[in-house]
């Protein structure tokens, strides 16, 4: 069963970090491109950052700069660490592993940026 567990959410301060990380099983880690995404209200979801089996890394505009995503293919897991938090960040947070026809998600996590 695959199982994709968000965790570090919760509510900052505009200009304040936050960091994300999410543990794989099920799957062979290592095979996936692994991908943070984000939902705010009333919008689409977004890629955020995604990055390859190869290591290959690649981020939506708004958080270039700002927002840092690595993997850690011995701990199955994959983490983004958010800097300078803007209101407009604030969205669900969703992990994402994608393989040939498979893809993953998770239930994702809350992320406020709020003074």
């Amino acid at each position: 069963q695959v199982q994709l567990v968000e965790s570090g959410g919760g509510l900052v301060q505009p200009g304040g970090s936050l960091r994300l990380s999410c543990a794989a099983s099920g799957i062979i880690f290592r095979f996936y491109t692994m991908g943070w995404y984000r939902q705010a209200p009333g919008k689409q979801r977004e890629l955020v950052a995604t990055i390859t089996n190869g290591g290959s890394i690649n981020y939506a505009d708004s958080v270039k700069g700002r927002f840092t995503i690595s993997r850690d293919n011995a701990e199955n897991t994959v983490d983004l660490r958010m800097n300078s938090l803007k209101p407009e960040d604030t969205a669900v947070y969703y992990c994402n592993a994608r393989w040939v026809h498979m893809d993953h998600w998770g239930q994702g996590t809350q992320v406020t940026v709020s003074s």
